[in-house]
């Protein structure tokens, strides 16, 4: 079994702070998801995670390790692998040539989205919105990380294709954390934790029915 955490982190961007101590846990295998609206912290928070941001206070921890300090290329070689929702893919390099960086077999990935085979001689920046998500989390899935960060891994893709993805994402075997505006309709009926952030500050934290059942009063 794999954790992620932070306590009591918080994050600032110059003068603003952005995470005001927050403090949550990410089990695997399985799904976390990090609600919110643009500029509520959850995008912050995978990167703090990934250690792309530092921590102007608190902790990260990895299986109850302390990894605040440790850089994210070390991180990245300790199993962890971030899919921002920007710059996810290199764009000068071919789509076989993304794949090729990740793993030697580039056919789990195929397998994953035979949309991509066509494209495999197509430079990466090339590509539509939907399609550049396909390939991201595509190298998240041949990565085989012990943690996967995903920053709205359906952003721009079809209702179909957004719907298989969440279903590779809830297949690994590793611990996932998403973050996303709003909980997808594919993981609706799945036992997924969330934690809804405001502001910077986590306002939830519970299994997503609960959530749903505290809405609906």
């Amino acid at each position: 079994m794999t954790t992620v955490a932070l306590r009591h982190a918080r994050v600032r961007y110059g003068p603003v702070e952005a995470l005001h101590g927050v403090t949550l846990a990410a089990p695997g295998p399985g799904l976390t998801v990090l609600l919110g609206r643009n500029g509520s912290g959850r995008s912050t928070v995978l990167r703090a995670l990934a250690g792309t941001v530092p921590l102007s206070g608190g902790a990260v921890l990895w299986d109850g390790a302390d990894v605040t300090r440790l850089p994210a290329h070390e991180r990245a070689r300790r199993g962890l692998c971030l899919v921002p929702d920007r710059q996810a893919v290199f764009g000068s390099l071919t789509v076989r040539e993304n794949l090729d960086l990740t793993a030697a077999d580039p056919a789990p990935a195929l397998a994953a989205y035979p949309q991509l085979r066509p494209l495999l001689p197509r430079r990466a920046g090339t590509l539509s919105g939907g399609e550049q998500r396909m390939l991201a989390v595509s190298r998240a899935l041949l990565a085989r990380a012990r943690v996967v960060l995903v920053d709205e891994p359906a952003q721009g893709m079809a209702p179909a294709v957004a719907a298989r993805t969440y279903e590779l994402l809830a297949s690994l075997d590793a611990c996932v954390v998403l973050a996303e505006q709003r909980l997808p309709p594919a993981l609706r009926g799945r036992r997924v934790f969330v934690y809804e952030l405001r502001r910077g500050t986590v306002v939830f934290g519970g299994e997503a029915g609960e959530r749903e059942h505290r809405r609906a009063r």
